[in-house]
């Protein structure tokens, strides 16, 4: 595919370089990924985001209204509420409401220590109450993994976190109220098997703390932003993309979310996916620039816009929202 010219922070064009990664198109959207900014009570070492506590970016008012019509308009079945920490706006529980309203599934794309911030003390209870599905990031069962990737204190918080859920019956069998766990790989390594990875999960977390889930999913960490900074640094960077590029497997891409998924930044801007709206890569559908826009075009049939990390989706097992692609099993 040729380079694309995203527009940079100043409003000049940045180049991107072609990419040998295969061309894709749209399939029906399915799900719309909102980030409600970048604003989080954590800065992990991992994060395509570069979210932190004195990030200010926020979604506005106006942008937000938007949402619900969007997911009327479309047909859309699935809400993913992601940031930041997305519970930190303050239209969030507002947002959650009005989808639940109109039957959309929601997902908050949670990082567990939120759970024990001041001022959240009452969030377990109200997305329990609200049936919002908990996809909660935990990128390992030891303490010592954890807190080297997300800083000091923060597995035993997750694990606080994750005992208050199972409190109020998330990852229980039968109580409707589904929690996931997110692993991702310490370093600049493909994840080992999803499978076996959530059986040992299952294994460490309820003998040692008790603690029941529905899923595990197994995520590659993309080389963008602090990530890769992080890797640069290291001279690991280039060894990496070429891990992901060596690895790629054609078998993935029916199945990579970008077929099914737009996502939408804090300012309403849309992006093919989540990796592609951290690095100002615009939606491959010319007609959609913005939120509104949905509101009268239909994305199926049109081409992705894909650059070289997108080979963090198809390399071994497949990477996704959703974890581990379906076609590896």
């Amino acid at each position: 595919m040729g380079s694309v010219s995203p527009a940079s922070a100043s409003g000049a064009p940045v180049p991107v370089a072609p990419t040998a990664f295969p061309a894709l198109r749209r399939g029906a959207l399915t799900t719309l990924q909102v980030n409600l900014g970048y604003r989080c009570n954590q800065a992990c070492r991992h994060c395509h985001v570069d979210a932190g506590p004195t990030r200010t970016e926020s979604m506005e008012a106006d942008t937000l209204a938007l949402i619900g019509p969007v997911l009327e308009a479309r047909g859309i079945g699935c809400l993913d509420l992601t940031g930041g920490a997305p519970e930190l706006h303050p239209g969030f529980r507002d947002l959650v409401r009005q989808a639940r309203g109109l039957g959309v599934e929601v997902i908050d794309r949670c990082n567990l220590t939120i759970l024990s911030e001041p001022g959240q003390e009452d969030l377990g209870e109200f997305l329990a109450e609200q049936g919002v599905r908990v996809v909660a990031s935990l990128p390992c069962y030891l303490e010592a993994n954890v807190d080297r990737q997300r800083g000091s204190g923060v597995f035993l918080r997750s694990i606080a976190g994750l005992q208050r859920l199972n409190a109020l019956g998330y990852g229980h069998s039968g109580s409707g109220l589904d929690l996931t766990l997110v692993y991702n790989p310490q370093g600049p390594s493909l994840p080992p098997p999803q499978d076996e990875l959530e059986a040992d999960y299952r294994r460490v977390l309820g003998d040692a703390y008790g603690i029941v889930f529905n899923r595990l999913y197994a995520l590659a960490n993309m080389p963008i932003h602090r990530f890769a900074a992080s890797l640069a640094a290291e001279g690991r960077l280039e060894t990496y993309k070429e891990a992901l590029r060596s690895h790629h497997n054609p078998a993935n891409l029916p199945a990579v979310m970008c077929r099914h998924l737009i996502s939408v930044d804090w300012q309403g801007r849309l992006q093919d996916c989540d990796f592609n709206q951290m690095l100002g890569l615009p939606a491959g559908h010319p007609s959609l620039k913005h939120l509104r826009d949905l509101l009268d075009v239909d994305p199926a049939g049109a081409p992705i816009t894909v650059a070289e990390h997108c080979f963090g989706c198809t390399a071994g097992s497949g990477s996704s929202c959703g974890g581990a692609l379906a076609a590896n099993g």
